[in-house]
């Protein structure tokens, strides 16, 4: 069910409370720690968390964080469609070439729907 956004009078509670996004899912981790992924390249209306920047890119799954909130649709009342969450690592020349330190990596956190295997 999708949640209207907050009144100011609420504010200040949800602040003082956490909004935690982690969320039950019996969904099965399609990815693990240390496999090839690919960040999907796609240019959504609308809201996304997946950089411009990773889209197309090769990565690798270096910790599940089980489900969360996906913030896609829940941005759009549309609910909360809880999905496994990973961080990818992102090497510093896959995103900006051969000039890029080759010892520099980018974490990201980001949802299985942006993810495909590598």
């Amino acid at each position: 069910m999708a949640t209207p956004p907050l009144t100011a009078d609420k504010v200040m509670p949800a602040i003082l409370n956490g909004g935690p996004t982690q969320r039950e899912s019996a969904a099965k981790p399609r990815f693990a720690a240390g496999q090839a992924v690919r960040a999907r390249c796609f240019n959504p209306t609308g809201h996304t968390r997946l950089p411009r920047y990773v889209r197309g890119r090769l990565g690798t799954i270096e910790r599940d964080h089980g489900a969360h909130v996906f913030p896609d649709s829940n941005a759009k009342l549309q609910g909360e469609k809880p999905q496994l969450l990973y961080t990818v690592r992102f090497a510093a020349r896959e995103l900006w070439g051969e000039a890029a330190n080759p010892a520099d990596a980018v974490y990201l956190d980001l949802w299985e729907d942006y993810l495909d295997a590598a």
